[in-house]
C-alpha cells in the first residue's frame, strides 16, 4: 500500500502554528519580493482571491476583506517541512519527499493492517508535534493514493482527513468522481487528447485500450493508467541528480542600469555553480534570461535570452559567472526597466566522469579554489567569500515588507514565554 500525505495550505498553516490569531482567518502568502499570491488559506479562497494575483492589484481587495497578507518565510517553511518529513519516517523507512508539503510513503509487509487508523495516527502526531494539519490518502498504488488524498481533502468531515481505497468499489467510485484533468500526472497536452477521446473522468481514462494508450501517451501514460486500475507500476522515486539547475528571481526594484543587472546575474550564476558542486555535476551550457516588468503595461516591454555553449564542462564560479555576465550584456537594452532575470545551467554531466578535451581545458587551480570557497562559506555562512563582480559592499535582499518572525531558525525570533 502507498500513502500520500499532504500538508493543508502549508505556508498559511506554518504561519498559524506560531500565530494563533490567524486561525480561521483568511491568509495569503506572497512570492519573492512580495509579488504575487502563491498560497491561500481556505478562507481566502472562499473570498475569491485568485492564485497568482499580483498584490499591487489586489491589495485593496485584501484589506477590504480582512485578508492577512504575509511575505514568504522560506526558512520557517523549510524547517517545518523537515519536521513533518521526519515524523513520517517514523511510520515507514520508505518515504519519497515529493515537494515541500507532501510525501509518498510505501508500506511494505503491512499485512492485515488498519490503514485508516494508521493514517489517523500520522495526522494526529503531525498536528500535535508541529501544528500542521494534513490530509492522508492511502491506496494500493501511488496514483490512487493521490486520488484518495483528494477525496480526504475535499470531504474532511466525512473522512476525518484520511481516506483509504481498499476495495474495487471504492476505487471505481473515486475514479468516477475525480475529473481527468485533476489526475496526478495528466498535463494540459494529455488532457486535450483525452477529452477529444471522450474522457471526462479518471474512470473513462482507465477504460481506454492499453495498446492505444501506449501508442499515444508513451510508457509513462500506460503506467499511470495501470496505477489507476490498481496495478502498481509507478514506484517510489530514488533521488536523482537534476538535469538543469536554475536561479531566477524578481528584483526588489526595477533596474535600467547594466551594472546592477550584471551584479544580479553574477550572483545567480554563482548560486548555480554552488548547486552544481553540491550534486557533483558540471555544466556544458548556460542560459541567461532578462525581462522587464510585465505588469507595468505603460512601460516599454522587453524580454530576451541567450544560450552560451562552453568548450568544456565546468562547475567554477569564475567561468560560469563570467560567461553569464557576457551573455546578459549582449541582450541588455538601454532604457528598459528590468524586473526579473535568471541563470540556468544545462547539459549537466558528472564532474568526475566526463569526456576530457585535448586543447580546451579548465584552469587546474579552479577546483581547489572552489573547494576552499565552499569550505569558508559553509563555516562562516552568509556567503562571506564572493566574486568581485558580486559587489562586496552590497547585500541583496528580497523585498519582504510583511515578513513574520523566523520562529524556528533564528535565535532572536524564538517565542518568549513570560
Amino acid at each position: 500500500m502507498y500513502a500520500l500525505v499532504d500538508c493543508n495550505n502549508f505556508y498559511a498553516s506554518c504561519e498559524r502554528a506560531f500565530n494563533p490569531n490567524l486561525r480561521h482567518k483568511p491568509v495569503a502568502i506572497l512570492s519573492n519580493n512580495d509579488g504575487c499570491v502563491i498560497s491561500r488559506s481556505d478562507e481566502a479562497k472562499a473570498l475569491g482571491l485568485p492564485m497568482g494575483a499580483p498584490i499591487f492589484k489586489w491589495d485593496g481587495f485584501c484589506k477590504l476583506n480582512g485578508i492577512k497578507v504575509l511575505s514568504s518565510n522560506y526558512p520557517l517553511y523549510g524547517d517545518m517541512s523537515h519536521r513533518v518529513m521526519t515524523i513520517l519516517e517514523q511510520y515507514t523507512p520508505d518515504v519519497e519527499v515529493y515537494s515541500i508539503d507532501e510525501a509518498f510513503l510505501e508500506f511494505k509487509g503491512f499485512k492485515n493492517h488498519d490503514f485508516e487508523d494508521y493514517g489517523n495516527q500520522m495526522r494526529q502526531r503531525i498536528l500535535k508535534w508541529t501544528g500542521i494539519p494534513t490530509s492522508v490518502g492511502i491506496a494500493p498504488t501511488k496514483a490512487l493514493s493521490k486520488v484518495a488524498n483528494k477525496v480526504a481533502r475535499k470531504f474532511p468531515e466525512a473522512t476525518r482527513g484520511v481516506y483509504v481505497i481498499d476495495s474495487e468499489e471504492k476505487r471505481i467510485k473515486a475514479l468516477k468522481w475525480i475529473k481527468v484533468e485533476d489526475v496526478w500526472g495528466i498535463g494540459r497536452g494529455l488532457q486535450k487528447r483525452l477529452k477529444a477521446k471522450g474522457c471526462k473522468k479518471a474512470y473513462d481514462f482507465t477504460q481506454l485500450p492499453d495498446h492505444w494508450v501506449r501508442k499515444n501517451f508513451t510508457i509513462t501514460g500506460w503506467k499511470l493508467k495501470k496505477d489507476l486500475e490498481g496495478i502498481s507500476k509507478i514506484k517510489l522515486d530514488e533521488v536523482e541528480a537534476k538535469r538543469a539547475i536554475a536561479t531566477t528571481r524578481s528584483f526588489e526594484y526595477t533596474y535600467s542600469d547594466i551594472d546592477n543587472i550584471k551584479e544580479r546575474i553574477s550572483t545567480f550564476a554563482t548560486s548555480c555553480a554552488e548547486k552544481l558542486r553540491k550534486q557533483g555535476s558540471s555544466c556544458h551550457m548556460i542560459y541567461v534570461t532578462l525581462q522587464s516588468d510585465r505588469h507595468k503595461k505603460d512601460l516599454e516591454q522587453h524580454r530576451a535570452s541567450r544560450v552560451v555553449s562552453l568548450p568544456y564542462p565546468t562547475d567554477s564560479n569564475l567561468i560560469i559567472s563570467q560567461q553569464a555576465v557576457n551573455a546578459v550584456k549582449s541582450i541588455f537594452k538601454a532604457g528598459i526597466k528590468y524586473k526579473r532575470a535568471g541563470v540556468i545551467v544545462m547539459g549537466l554531466v558528472p564532474t568526475n566522469n566526463h569526456q576530457l578535451q585535448m586543447f580546451d581545458t579548465e584552469n587546474p587551480k579552479h577546483k581547489p579554489l572552489m573547494h576552499a570557497i565552499d569550505g569558508l562559506n559553509s563555516k562562516y555562512a552568509n556567503n562571506k567569500v564572493k566574486l568581485a563582480s558580486q559587489d562586496l559592499k552590497r547585500t541583496w535582499k528580497m523585498r519582504q515588507e510583511r515578513l513574520s518572525p523566523r520562529y524556528t531558525t533564528n535565535i532572536n525570533d524564538i517565542i518568549v514565554v513570560k
